[in-house]
């Protein structure tokens, strides 16, 4: 071969390597984005699971001592999502701001107060507001496992992209966070899986 056929075949060899590096850090880049919907997501689905424990702890369906404990952690899920509304990162980078502790809260308190026999009085009620709610934090609670398994699974796969030798040693990731799962129990009580 001559020089010139040399010269194309090289320079299409380097047109390909960089076609695919393009496209490879474009789709680290989505997978990043996916990655920050899926917490932001999670962190909508937790809020609204929040304020459905509040609204069946105040509805005057359960037992004062029930209704007080599912206030107060309720009320401390919410604080631990307002304390960050007003800073420029919401999610804290790609973490989700040691708020496990507290979610694992929200589903113990749970799974304490809403026992068959509660669960059965409150829906004895019929429409009543307490059923209503009741309602509202089974449906919550599905979301929650739900947005939790949607992120953990776009995390994985950033995760799973990151480690390619390529993506490591053509620095495609730039200076993103490398995101981690979010591990807490979401269970729901076991008298409202029947």
């Amino acid at each position: 071969m001559d020089a010139v056929t040399w010269g194309v075949v090289v320079v299409a060899v380097l047109l390909g390597v960089a076609w695919y590096l393009s496209y490879s850090a474009a789709r680290l880049d989505r997978l990043h984005t996916r990655a920050e919907g899926a917490l932001s997501a999670l962190d909508a689905q937790l809020v609204r699971r929040a304020e459905a424990t509040l609204e069946l702890a105040n509805s005057g369906a359960l037992d004062p001592a029930s209704a007080l404990l599912l206030a107060g952690v309720a009320s401390e899920s919410l604080e631990a999502h307002n304390d960050r509304a007003l800073e420029h990162d919401l999610l804290d980078g790609l973490t989700f701001g040691d708020r496990e502790v507290t979610e694992s809260g929200v589903t113990e308190a749970l799974q304490v107060a809403l026992t068959p026999e509660a669960v059965a009085q409150v829906r004895a009620d019929g429409d009543g507001p307490g059923a209503v709610a009741l309602q509202r934090v089974e449906a919550a609670g599905v979301r929650v496992q739900l947005a939790r398994r949607f992120l953990n699974d776009a995390v994985k796969d950033v995760q799973r992209v990151r480690r390619k030798w390529l993506v490591k040693w053509f620095r495609l990731a730039g200076h993103a966070q490398l995101p981690s799962t979010v591990e807490f129990d979401d269970d729901l009580p076991p008298a409202l899986r029947d």
